[in-house]
């Protein structure tokens, strides 16, 4: 009933353009052992044959860009591994095709010592005004023990130079859960994040992910983890320091001053649509993810070719696109607006998600402060059990 309902709205809904644009840059100097992201160590030469295919694939996304972009980000990988001259043709490849907002956020990760100064230089004529680093702890032999190649030192140069050249939206990625962590490690680390005197801090809890050394190790009972209780603790400890300090937790795994949440993430995790360009990049645009393929070769074949990089391209359905909506949204600690997710799937929550709805509800598990549906922070560390309820909970009939 809802589908048909909604159709006309929905249609309207999957025809927004996208004001959002990601791009791979998947190279890196090594792999840490928790990743699984699509990450290579490459020779100069196929760094210059992926620059050029990933540039081609700007020019064709480009035409499709109706509007001027809010966001732009750039992750990997290692985006600042490129050489100086490489890295400026995917810079000016994005002001080349795409009109860009006054105000575009624009994002480019780096990892600590990765960054010198012709690099920093380079991003802020280009008009990149966010660094995101991937500190991850700043325990020496932590970041020894998950295959980092910085040390702490690294980090807070690499903060500082930032910041004397004029960035003034830094972010610093954190993990914790990592093997041997202790509370005391996971304090000292959130500490010396904030003495930085950074405006946004993203703090990631560990998940073995299948294909890793982790993966591998955990297997041979080889991993020796904090375990699930300790975790939480871990979580719990990150989230006081931090809230007690200058950054609000604005979502489950971020904080940030006012005014410097991650605008580019909040495009997902309001599951709008989005570019994406790269080897192994997701994409979201009128109704269809689409993921490009992984390997380096086969995507710069495929571009040479004239073809779309394209590995899979899936229609969501009514279903998928609430359900996922209901999901990413609960993770901000505004929560669902009511009003936009009424206009958007022509269906109040109540109407798609029943009982499940009703029954978070009279658990305790969601709250609603007038427009904005959330869940309470105390549920935040079981997120996801409390997300699972709402998978395959919608019919299309």
């Amino acid at each position: 009933m809802f589908a048909k309902q909604g159709q006309k709205r929905r249609d309207a809904m999957w025809s927004v353009c996208p004001t959002s644009l990601y791009v791979h840059i998947p190279f890196c100097q090594s792999r840490c052992f928790y990743c699984d992201f699509n990450t290579y160590v490459a020779p100069p030469s196929l760094m210059e044959s992926y620059t050029e295919a990933l540039v081609q694939e700007l020019a064709w996304l480009g035409k499709e860009a109706r509007q001027p972009l809010q966001t732009v980000f750039f992750g990997g990988g290692t985006p600042t591994r490129l050489p100086i001259p490489l890295l400026k043709k995917v810079l000016a490849a994005v002001r080349a095709y795409f009109p860009l907002a006054p105000d575009v956020e624009w994002t480019v990760e780096a990892n600590p010592g990765s960054a010198d100064v012709g690099k920093l230089e380079t991003l802020l004529e280009a008009g990149v005004n966010r660094i995101s680093f991937g500190a991850q702890t700043f325990s020496e032999r932590l970041l020894m023990s998950i295959g980092r190649i910085h040390n702490v030192d690294d980090i807070a140069s690499s903060v500082e130079r930032a910041q004397s050249l004029g960035f003034q939206r830094i972010n610093l990625d954190l993990m914790f859960g990592l093997p041997e962590q202790s509370k005391a490690d996971v304090e000292e680390s959130v500490k010396c994040a904030l003495s930085l005197h950074v405006r946004h801090i993203s703090a990631y809890w560990l998940k073995v992910e299948e294909g890793t050394p982790f993966f591998q190790w955990q297997a041979a009972d080889q991993l020796p983890l904090p375990g699930e209780d300790a975790e939480a603790d871990m979580y719990g400890q990150v989230r006081e320091l931090l809230e007690s300090a200058y950054l609000r937790q604005y979502e489950i795994s971020n904080f940030a001053e006012r005014g410097a949440e991650a605008r580019h993430n909040l495009v997902y995790w309001r599951n709008e649509p989005f570019f994406a360009a790269g080897a192994g990049a997701h994409g979201n645009v009128n109704g269809t993810r689409y993921e490009n393929v992984s390997s380096l070769l086969e995507y710069c074949q495929m571009v040479a070719n004239g073809r779309l990089p394209h590995a899979s391209a899936i229609s969501e359905t009514y279903a998928e696109a609430a359900e996922t909506t209901m999901i990413l949204g609960l993770r901000l600690r505004d929560g669902i607006s009511l009003r936009r997710f009424e206009e958007r799937f022509s269906a109040v929550p109540q109407q798609l998600f029943g009982e499940v709805w009703e029954s978070l509800f009279q658990q305790g598990y969601l709250q609603q402060k007038g427009d904005f549906v959330s869940l309470p922070l105390q549920y935040w560390a079981v997120s996801n059990e409390i997300f699972e309820k709402f998978v395959a909970t919608v019919t299309e009939d």
